[in-house]
C-alpha cells in the first residue's frame, strides 16, 4: 500500500522556489539531519544541481547525475514532460544497498522519499521536445516512507500507520505478529487498509468493476 502526498504549481513558480521549499520542509520542518540526505539530477539539468548546492550544500557526490528516464518524466508518448530531481535518505551502511545509479542501488538502505518533477517540456509523436509556455511543479512524497524516517523505523510496516493492524491480526489468530508469520499478518494489514479506502470512497463489494476489485482483495 502506498499513498503519495503531492503538491503542484501551474505557472507560479518553479525550480529556484521548488528545491529550496523541500530542503527547508525535510530539514527544518520535520527536523531530518541534512547529513542523511541526497538527491539525484537528471545528468544534463545544471540548473537543478546549481541549485541543489547553493541551497543545500550538498557536495557533489550527494548530487547524483542520472542519465536514465529514472530522472525525466513524461505523461506518455505525447505530452507534458520534464527532469526530475528525487531525494533519498541514508539508513546507514547497517544496510545493504548503494546510493541511486549505483549497482546496489536495489538495496534498502538508501530510500527515495520525495521526488521534483519540473514540467518544462513537451514531447510531440515525431519525437521532437518544445519549451512550454508555462513551467509547473509537479512532486510526490512517500507517506509511508516518510513516516518511517520521522518515527525512527526503516520498516514502513512498524510505523504506527500499521502496526495497530499487524497486532490486531496477530492477536486474532494469537500468533506472533514479529515470528514465523510476519509476512502474512502484513499482507492482512495492507489489505485491510485497501479495503476500508475503497469503501470510504462509496465502493462496495460486487461481481464487476471496482466492487469486484474490492471483493478480490477481501477475500485474500
Amino acid at each position: 500500500f502506498f499513498e503519495m502526498l503531492g503538491n503542484f504549481s501551474f505557472g507560479d513558480y518553479f525550480k529556484t522556489e521548488a528545491i529550496p521549499f523541500a530542503w527547508e520542509l525535510l530539514t527544518k520542518e520535520f527536523g531530518i539531519d541534512k547529513s542523511k540526505l541526497l538527491v539525484t539530477v537528471y545528468h544534463t539539468d545544471d540548473e537543478a544541481a546549481a541549485i541543489w548546492k547553493k541551497v543545500a550544500g550538498l557536495s557533489d557526490d550527494k548530487i547524483i547525475r542520472i542519465a536514465t528516464n529514472d530522472n525525466f518524466w513524461m505523461m506518455g508518448p505525447t505530452g507534458p514532460c520534464g527532469p526530475c530531481t528525487e531525494i533519498f535518505y541514508d539508513h546507514g551502511d547497517h544496510i545493504w544497498g548503494g546510493p541511486p545509479g549505483s549497482p546496489e542501488e536495489d538495496g534498502d538502505r538508501f530510500i527515495e522519499i520525495w521526488n521534483l518533477v519540473f514540467m518544462q517540456n513537451e514531447q510531440f509523436e515525431d519525437g521532437s521536445m518544445t519549451a512550454l509556455d508555462q513551467q509547473s511543479i509537479d512532486t510526490g512524497m512517500g507517506l509511508e516512507r516518510i513516516a518511517a524516517l520521522l518515527q525512527g523505523k526503516h520498516d514502513n510496516y512498524d510505523t504506527d500507520l500499521m502496526r495497530a493492524l499487524i497486532e490486531a491480526s496477530a492477536h486474532a489468530s494469537s500468533n506472533d505478529p514479529d515470528g514465523p508469520g510476519k509476512t502474512h499478518h502484513r499482507v492482512i494489514a495492507d489489505h485491510l487498509r485497501s479495503t476500508s479506502f475503497l469503501m470510504a470512497d462509496g465502493v462496495m463489494p460486487s461481481n464487476d468493476g471496482r466492487g469486484y476489485v474490492l471483493r478480490r482483495i477481501m477475500r485474500r
